[in-house]
């Protein structure tokens, strides 16, 4: 028997019944169609003019950081370094908007963000090093591991936002991922997530262009990754990453409104990776330069350079000093990463978990003998090059 068939078969409607609703109005929560810009515009005539010197001051630091990084890697001090040369904006604005006591999860592109928030540059790179897992204490800095496996700081993030928001605490994530996170299971469990339990979140996209190789036009049919937070029932906002003003401003007010009991923001901030995908990439095999060359022409340090200087908030002096402390900066990082680091092996058991497995104990243990052996053999032959 049918659904036609069955008594009553004539007042059958294949519709939701009357009760049906949206959860959520789909409106508000839609992005600009155009990314949301503050320099060259009106809007800038609001912006604190303090504030857009202390976004330049560290738009040059961090320019230069992601150059002494970069060669560090080829002088055979780093082993990788995925240089954020371009997003420089969307880096400093995400550190710059957070309170001492939110929390900050990176991607492992997102050390200029770490050290912007505070971080010793030499800790943020110790993983890169490849001496420790993280390098720094994630409790002491609020800042959590560099990720490496895309996207799955983000449900960590919402995790971490929702027991805040159980226990009281006046806490705020802000979770960075790149345009090739966005394809991964985990960005769409953890907005699903964060939107249900309205966390207090924000996702930070940068859109660089490319998820390594792949661009995102293979990633993705959506008008914008921005609008992918309307299925989750949040708002999505578009924004010109190249634009310091503009990324402080909108992630801002998503801090802002996820303090207050609004829930979760996903922006979208349209930047791109001037560098290749890290130093073992080879980025001509996928892009032209012509391509690289037209956003050149919209550097971010560019951009808030002509606009202080158009508005005389700076001069040749101000610029020259900018240059002057980035570069006392790279020469320090330069000094501390040439120098050995003392490692002790026994330390890979050490933070494995808090009470040590046996099978852990056996390996430590095996390893300690090893070691004392070694150590034994050493002393021998020393001995017997002094007779």
């Amino acid at each position: 028997m049918t659904v036609q068939e069955l008594p009553g078969a004539a007042a059958y409607r294949p519709t939701p019944p009357p009760a049906w609703k949206p959860l959520t109005d789909p409106a508000p929560l839609l992005p600009d169609p155009e990314p949301y810009r503050v320099l060259g515009t009106d809007a800038v005539a609001d912006a604190d003019p303090e504030l857009l010197l202390r976004l330049y001051a560290e738009l040059v630091r961090g320019r230069r950081y992601n150059a002494q990084a970069t060669a560090l890697t080829k002088q055979g001090r780093l082993a990788v370094y995925p240089s954020s040369t371009g997003q420089e904006a969307c880096e400093i604005a995400a550190a710059l908007v957070l309170e001492e006591r939110d929390w900050l999860f990176p991607s492992y592109r997102d050390t200029l963000a770490a050290v912007a928030r505070g971080l010793d540059p030499v800790e943020a790179l110790t993983l890169l090093r490849g001496d420790r897992h993280t390098g720094y204490d994630p409790r002491e800095h609020r800042i959590a591991p560099l990720c490496t496996p895309l996207a799955t700081q983000l449900p960590h993030a919402v995790g971490l936002a929702h027991a805040a928001r159980l226990k009281g605490d006046d806490v705020v994530a802000l979770a960075m991922v790149g345009d090739g996170g966005t394809s991964e299971g985990d960005f769409h469990e953890a907005l699903n997530f964060a939107a249900v339990w309205r966390a207090p979140v924000v996702f930070l996209v940068q859109n660089n262009g490319f998820a390594i190789s792949v661009p995102l036009a293979k990633q993705t049919a959506a008008p914008s990754l921005a609008h992918k937070a309307v299925g989750y029932g949040m708002p999505g906002r578009l924004v010109d990453g190249n634009d310091a003003a503009a990324m402080h401003q909108v992630l801002g007010e998503a801090v802002a409104r996820a303090r207050s009991g609004g829930g979760p923001t996903l922006v979208e901030a349209v930047t791109y990776r001037m560098d290749a995908h890290t130093n073992a990439d080879d980025a001509t095999r996928y892009r032209v330069d012509s391509e690289v060359e037209a956003w050149r022409a919209h550097d971010p340090i560019q951009l808030l350079e002509r606009e202080l200087t158009g508005r005389g908030l700076l001069g040749d002096d101000g610029i020259e000093e900018a240059r002057e402390a980035a570069e006392r900066m790279a020469a320090a990082l330069r000094e501390r990463m040439n120098a050995d680091p003392v490692l002790d092996p026994m330390d890979l058991f050490a933070h494995v978990y808090v009470e040590q497995t046996a099978q852990l104990r056996e390996q430590a243990a095996r390893l300690r003998v090893e070691l004392e052996a070694e150590q034994d053999q050493h002393g021998q032959d020393d001995m017997e090059e002094g007779r």
